[in-house]
């Protein structure tokens, strides 16, 4: 029982989380496959920083009393890599829900998306998308928008150290973002679509980054699940 005792005294793993699983139900697998190998009744595991369904990516595990250090995790700067699309919105910010409108182009240029990034750089204002789990009132802010209620959102302060444009293929932007935790990356390309004098939403989205730890030693849930005894 030694290998269950590393995971029960706390383990740090690094799962690079597929698109269309949530981080809960990430948790929950790894969870269960642990319990499986080593005949657990039980056994603390928690995530360092949610990823939504639509994204892929790191997310730190923490497993038995490495589950103290989450906040301290979760705390640290994330990288995300991404596409934009320029010209229309949705109501999630991202492709949760279908398109809802559309803008003019024709003024954009690379030079403007280029400078654009230049004001976001540092500390900004940021509205939470209202397809978000934070909590008002009780309930999450998703449960009142998929019931058609408006609900007012306090705008947060979030810092982002590094925005960079990778390729233009239009109307897709790739981008690199390096920012602080609490940074929604669908309000990011919601405000920038908006800061060009026109729309856009995020099509894609990938963590690369929480502080050292790197997507690249990042276990798929297969591998990981392949590795314990």
């Amino acid at each position: 029982m030694k290998a269950a005792s590393a995971f029960t005294d706390g383990k740090i793993l690094l799962i690079d989380k597929p698109l269309h699983w949530t981080s809960f139900q990430v948790v929950n697998k790894i969870r269960w496959e642990i319990k499986r190998s080593f005949g657990l009744k039980n056994i603390k595991v928690g995530h360092a920083g949610t990823l939504d369904p639509l994204a892929s990516g790191l997310l730190v595990i923490c497993t038995g009393k490495m589950t103290k250090q989450i906040d301290n995790f979760q705390a640290q700067t994330k990288t995300y890599t991404g596409t934009f699309v320029l010209g229309s919105t949705t109501p999630s910010f991202d492709l949760e829900t279908e398109i809802d409108k559309h803008f003019p182009t024709d003024h954009i240029n690379e030079t403007s998306i280029y400078k654009t990034t230049e004001s976001f750089v540092g500390d900004i204002l940021q509205l939470p998308p209202v397809f978000s789990a934070i909590k008002k009132d009780g309930k999450r802010l998703y449960e009142f928008a998929r019931e058609g209620k408006e609900v007012e959102v306090q705008p947060r302060k979030v810092h982002i150290s590094e925005f960079e444009i990778t390729k233009i293929d239009w109307p897709s932007v790739d981008f690199r973002v390096v920012c602080s935790k609490g940074t929604y990356i669908r309000s990011l390309a919601h405000d920038f679509g908006k800061a060009l004098g026109s729309g856009a939403h995020l099509s894609a989205l990938r963590r690369t980054k929480i502080g050292d730890f790197d997507v690249k030693d990042a276990l798929s849930i297969d591998d990981f699940i392949g590795s314990l005894p």
